[in-house]
């Protein structure tokens, strides 16, 4: 099911008075930097994992055959590694359109690599909203991703864009690539 959140987020002004705004990026905002943007850093969250559980019925699919795409998922101890952009506020209409299905602009702490820390915003899909698939089977999944296409074309691209910028951001994540291996088998 289609939701569109831009309103919401649009009302979500976290930052009112700041000249700029970290974003970090766990999934298609690695590798497809689509906004402008003053710098760009490889960050990490704490406390979150990247899962496909997300549809996406917009971007990676459409209403009849959503694609899956990721959300964070809250585990303790976790650490989700990612790219951080530091925009200007004007930025964010652009990526509230972008992340327009079921995702929320939310607060997180973001952590450099030299050891340096900043606020910023997060666009994350709690399982409350209606395009949230939730967990499946890596088979499953798979099948569903080999499958959808959308305007932003096929969703397996989607998956194997973001493990290979995690391979050259040297971040191991064993679920995006279990998922990766099993959509190369079928």
């Amino acid at each position: 099911m289609l939701i569109d959140t831009t309103a919401i987020n649009q009302q979500r002004n976290h930052f009112d008075d700041s000249a700029d705004i970290w974003v970090f990026g766990y999934g298609s905002l690695i590798w497809k930097a689509d906004f402008a943007y003053l710098e760009r850093r490889s960050a990490y969250i704490t406390g979150w994992e990247r899962r496909f559980w997300q549809g996406s019925h917009d971007h990676r699919g459409t209403l009849s055959a959503p694609g899956r795409v990721v959300t964070l998922t809250p585990v303790e101890g976790a650490i989700c590694h990612g790219m951080a952009y530091r925009i200007t506020p004007d930025t964010l209409a652009p990526l509230d359109h972008r992340e327009k299905n079921g995702y929320l602009r939310e607060i997180t702490p973001m952590h450099f690599a030299d050891g340096s820390q900043a606020q910023g915003l997060v666009y994350m899909a709690t399982e409350d909203n209606p395009a949230f698939l939730g967990p499946a089977p890596l088979d499953a999944m798979a099948l569903q991703i080999a499958s959808a296409v959308g305007p932003s074309g096929p969703n397996r691209d989607y998956l194997t864009n973001l493990a290979s910028a995690l391979r050259d951001l040297q971040v191991d994540d064993a679920h995006i690539f279990a998922l990766e291996q099993q959509l190369h088998r079928l």
